[in-house]
Order: C-alpha cells, then sequence, then structure tokens
C-alpha cells in the first residue's frame, strides 16, 4: 500500500517524554523520527537520548539495558556508552576496538529538560539546533498547579495539526464555533506569535458572573508556535490557564500529540470551573479533529477561497523546517 504522505520529518524540538515519566537510572525503549531509540537518567539525573542498537552486535539498548553511572550498558555483552554515543568500556576485552575507540560510534540526540518535559532535537542532516525549546515559567511556578496531561496517537503528519490553527472555515463547520476571532499574527524566523482578544461577562471578587449583559471584561488568547513541535497558548481575563501542545514525528505517516496544562492555584471556584471547561474543550476539538485527520490527503496545491484564513501564508513559514526539500531546491 502507497504511502498517503510523502513529506519529510520537519526539523526541530520534540518532546520524548515527561520528566516525571523518567526517574535516575531507568531505561525506556522509544520510536520517535522512524527509529528506534533509548532514553535513559544516568545516576546524575540527566536525560540521554542514543539510537538504540548496539555497534557491537545489534541489540536494542532500551531492551534490558541498565545505567551504570554517566553510561548505558548493554544487556548483551555489557559494552558501556556516555549520552554521546562514545563507547566508554567493553569489560572483556584488553583494548577497545579501533573502529569505536576515541569518538562516537552511534548517534546521539541533543536533548533539553525544560517545562516539565524533555525535548530532543532532530535534523535529517544531524546539526546543530538552530533555535532553543522555549521555556514557559508557569510550568515551574510553584503558585501554579500540577501538569494535567492529554495525549493522541495520530495516523497524521505535523504539516496537517499545524495548519489546522489557522484554518478558520473548520471551526464552524467541525467546532460548531463563529471562527477564529481577528488578532495580530507575526511570523518571524522559527516563531509565529499570535495576539487575539475578545470579550467575556464580568466576574466579581466572589467569583459571581454577570448575567446582564452591560459588564465585560477582555478575554485573551496569546498563541505561540515554535518551530513544528511546540506550540504555547495562554487564555487570559475571565480565568487563567496555560496549554503547551507538543506534537512530535513517530514517523512520515503518524505522530504523538500531547496537550499539558496547567493553572494557577488561587483562583476562585467559578473561574476554575471556566478554566476545567476551555480545557475540556480544547481537548474535544482534537477528537473532532481526528477522523478527519486521519482519512483525508494532503494537498500541495489546494484550491482555497477569501474565507480560508492564511493556510498558504503558514505553509510557506512551515516550509522552513523541512531540510530535505530545501536540499532538493538547491537552497
Amino acid at each position: 500500500m502507497a504511502a498517503r504522505y510523502d513529506l519529510p520529518i520537519p526539523y526541530g524540538w520534540y518532546c520524548i517524554a515527561l520528566s516525571s515519566e523518567l526517574n535516575a537510572g531507568e531505561v525506556k525503549p522509544l520510536h520517535y523520527f522512524g527509529k528506534d531509540l533509548v532514553l535513559f537518567r544516568t545516576e546524575c539525573g540527566e536525560a540521554k537520548v542514543l539510537d538504540a542498537f548496539c555497534p557491537h552486535l545489534g541489540a536494542h539498548l532500551g531492551h534490558g539495558g541498565t545505567v551504570v553511572e554517566n553510561t548505558i550498558r548493554c544487556p548483551f555483552h555489557a559494552w558501556r556508552f556516555d549520552g554521546n554515543g562514545v563507547c566508554a568500556e567493553v569489560p572483556y576485552a584488553k583494548n577497545i576496538p579501533p573502529k569505536v575507540k576515541g569518538g562516537p560510534c552511534m548517534p546521539s540526540y541533543h536533548v533539553v529538560e525544560l517545562n516539565q518535559l524533555i525535548w530532543a532535537w532532530y535534523h535529517p542532516d544531524n546539526c546543530a539546533p538552530l533555535f532553543e525549546v522555549h521555556n514557559v515559567e508557569e510550568f515551574s511556578s510553584e503558585d501554579w498547579t500540577d501538569i494535567h496531561l492529554e495525549e493522541w496517537t495520530i495516523n497524521s503528519i505535523i504539516q496537517e495539526t499545524s495548519e489546522n490553527g489557522v484554518d478558520a472555515a473548520h471551526f464552524q463547520y467541525v467546532h460548531n464555533s463563529a471562527g477564529i476571532p481577528a488578532g495580530d499574527v507575526v511570523y518571524n524566523e522559527h516563531r509565529r506569535d499570535a495576539h487575539f482578544v475578545g470579550k467575556a461577562p464580568d466576574i466579581d471578587e466572589e467569583g459571581n458572573v454577570d448575567t446582564t449583559g452591560t459588564k465585560w471584561r477582555e478575554s485573551i488568547l496569546d498563541t505561540s508556535n515554535v518551530g513544528p513541535g511546540q506550540t504555547i497558548q495562554r487564555f487570559r481575563g475571565l480565568f487563567d490557564t496555560v496549554m503547551q501542545g507538543t506534537v512530535t514525528p513517530i514517523d512520515t505517516q503518524s505522530l504523538h500529540l500531547r496537550f499539558v496544562f496547567t493553572q494557577p492555584k488561587n483562583q476562585r471556584t467559578t473561574q476554575q470551573l471556566f478554566a476545567d471547561g476551555v480545557r475540556d474543550n480544547v481537548t474535544e476539538q482534537v477528537q473532532q479533529d481526528i477522523p478527519i485527520w486521519e482519512n483525508k490527503v494532503y494537498r500541495e496545491s489546494p484550491v482555497l477561497c477569501d474565507g480560508d484564513g492564511p493556510i498558504a501564508k503558514h505553509r510557506k513559514w512551515f516550509s522552513q523546517f523541512y531540510a530535505e526539500l530545501a536540499d532538493d531546491a538547491g537552497v
């Protein structure tokens, strides 16, 4: 069966795990970027990612591998490798083989731990990171709640899910909403930042919501896309909620989507109810989108109309993350 998509995996920072999912000394097998990977946390607490298969005789380090100090030990013959893919020990040999001595002998990945998430940098040419993961301060603040996670595995690609946010018409016909309010959108290198202002009924100090239709307060949504793999949304006004959306390619045909939410601990009961309602609505919208994503095709040259939203502009911005296509074009 032919693949639905022929686009490559875009380069960028991608969430590969929650920080809480990996204890010191723990090892996990992963499959992202079309590759088998091994994630481990050293005894001193640093997260590391390598390609999974030992260069000796091919054992998968994520199945039975163990952490020894700052290295991972192969379950087959106990060869040890550090987080840079350098062979640190062959316990039964007098000398480390010249082929693997003195430098990396298996691919490794740049790793950053931020916002209670573990991020790995992917680039098809193994280039060093070209931008940084954005620090979302609320996720490290004691004044904000523990994270709430929603996640999905979806048979689609990041290009499709990324366009969803600028596809104005689908909000009415898929999500039964009036569309996206007018706002300010700025594309700048690897970032897309948008600021939307609406209005919501006012709420007094006791948490009572105005129902007269005469008192209002601003309802603000700030959205930032940082590369293809990180989205930050801040809902402010009647209540506060911060959502971090992460989308990670499993391969060229499927992805892992996570929505991670946090809210202020000091919100009143009514504000909390509204905040939870928005969180649940955002989650429900993904459930509504999934059947469409999983059964559609990607139109490279779609027939667009004036009510569709800035899909073409968004595609032009997103195309920078396809390193292979830039190479083919001689860029």
